[in-house]
């Protein structure tokens, strides 16, 4: 049963872009399938969600449990301790 949401994402990339556009070689292809996964992410609507797209679905799921997006809260992670070992680094 796992395998049955990666499967359906990878025949859907596959009937929805690839196989439409027969990308040439693989810049084109890497940013036509990241195209690809931005709309299916956060435009194209999902039956199984209530016609909502993932990342809308995502964020509500987020601010219902009060959950913090690491990515958007990223300044805020500490880096201290890296910076710590290289002025020790430094001083020694």
């Amino acid at each position: 049963m796992d395998n049955v949401f990666i499967e359906r994402l990878w025949r859907s990339l596959k009937y929805e872009d690839i196989y439409l556009k027969g990308y040439a070689e693989g810049r084109e292809a890497k940013a036509g399938i990241a195209n690809w996964i931005a709309f299916y992410n956060c435009r194209r609507l999902h039956q199984a969600l209530g016609y909502r797209a993932p990342m809308a679905v995502w964020r509500e799921q987020m601010q219902a449990t009060n959950a913090m997006d690491m990515m958007d809260n990223a300044d805020a992670l500490t880096t201290y301790p890296q910076q710590q070992q290289q002025t020790e680094t430094l001083a020694a």
